[in-house]
């Protein structure tokens, strides 16, 4: 009964949220944004080609080849390659994709029962690439765009993405003439959930920015959703200048992030992968974190990446994003991923201190000089993101 009574409150919380925002604000009613509604589309993409050289020289050094699954996966597409001009994964209708990966896994993965739960679920879909597409917002980059926010977010976090829409992430012209477009990459409820397509639809069509797919949201998927959002901007947003992509409760200084990209030069710009660079990781082997990968699973360390709090990449990289990603098989942890897609492209992560994907001291929470003078401060409830929005933003403010 008690959960019963939570489920129904977050609910009712969520619609009177976008009820009462609309009250406030009647003019973001007719709002442009297009709902296409398909369980038949995705984003697959077999005549895609990378701009760049493909190369798993770098990668080889730091994946070992052994008996870990992902390992094998990882070296059977090197032999692929290196043979094949034209390389491509099988792939099998979304539909009946976890029933047949089932039969491999209990084959190739002798100690598959000792994962836990949550990684078992994971393992059976890491080759299912193809989830049908439930919102879609097709004309979101008609004009060019220099900053794409690409962000991820949950089905019942609209408190989240309504403080993002009203802070960082608002669409418009910003310094010099800069276009900045938003939307918020989603999966779908999970089955104990409540049911809230109904008003993402209502949210969508009203804001123009959801993207979701139907696929469970979840830690383990994030990888997915990143996959989800290369193809998507690749088909329509290609000329984009730049890709932020990064959590819904994280807070940008908008007006710096972009005085940042516009001091790069063409060859920075061009091959652009910035955030908070951790180096020199292995995985975690402690069954109890989120974190945890099995020994079985993958062995080997890291490559450098960036924190997946936020980071940004140029858009001219998306295209060979792409076809890497759609080439590798998906890894459990989302940036980690994005470095192993990178370091098969050659591109090695640029560290810059103002994104602080692990948040600032804890006596500069509400600094706003220090809220200024970074970029990426990571997390802020809504709340928050909007007080520290609005500070940075006084004129009385001297920093």
């Amino acid at each position: 009964m008690r959960f019963n009574q939570r489920l129904l409150a977050m609910v009712l919380s969520i619609s009177l949220l976008i009820l009462f925002y609309l009250t406030v604000h009647p003019e973001k009613i007719n709002a442009i944004g297009v709902v296409n509604i398909s369980t038949q589309q995705n984003f697959t993409s077999s005549s895609l080609k990378p701009h760049m050289p493909v190369s798993f020289e770098d990668l080889r050094k730091i994946i070992p080849q052994d008996v870990a699954y992902w390992n094998r996966l990882f070296y059977s597409i090197v032999t692929n390659t290196e043979k094949n001009d034209n390389p491509s994964r099988r792939e099998y209708p979304w539909s009946a994709c976890r029933e047949e990966n089932h039969e491999v896994l209990r084959i190739n993965v002798h100690d598959f029962d000792s994962y836990p739960p949550l990684f078992q679920t994971y393992v059976k879909g890491m080759n299912c690439r193809s989830p049908p597409i439930l919102i879609n917002q097709l004309k979101k980059c008609n004009n060019h765009t220099f900053l794409l926010f690409a962000i991820k977010s949950s089905p019942a976090n609209f408190e989240r993405r309504q403080a993002v829409r009203e802070t960082w992430g608002r669409d418009g012209v910003y310094l010099n003439g800069r276009r900045v477009r938003t939307v918020f990459f989603l999966g779908n409820y999970q089955p104990d959930d409540p049911n809230l397509g109904a008003l993402l639809s209502f949210e969508a069509k009203h804001f123009g920015d959801i993207l979701q797919w139907d696929f469970h949201d979840s830690l383990l998927n994030l990888t997915l959703k990143m996959d989800m959002f290369l193809q998507w901007t690749v088909k329509y947003c290609p000329l984009v200048s730049f890709v932020f992509s990064g959590d819904d409760d994280v807070f940008v200084n908008t007006d710096g992030l972009i005085q940042y990209l516009e001091s790069l030069d063409s060859s920075q710009g061009s091959h652009l992968y910035v955030g908070q660079v951790l180096g020199l990781a292995s995985p975690i082997r402690d069954p109890r974190s989120k974190y945890y990968i099995p020994p079985t699973f993958y062995s080997g360390s890291y490559p450098e990446y960036t924190g997946g709090g936020g980071f940004v990449i140029s858009g001219e990289l998306m295209q060979s994003l792409s076809f890497v990603s759609k080439l590798f098989p998906l890894f459990p942890i989302d940036d980690v991923y994005m470095g192993l897609c990178m370091k098969a492209l050659g591109i090695t992560p640029k560290k810059h201190d103002g994104f602080q994907t692990f948040d600032v001291k804890k006596q500069d929470r509400g600094n706003v000089c220090v809220h200024k003078q970074h970029l990426l401060i990571h997390q802020r409830s809504p709340r928050e993101t909007e007080v520290m929005w609005k500070n940075i933003h006084n004129p009385l403010v001297t920093c």
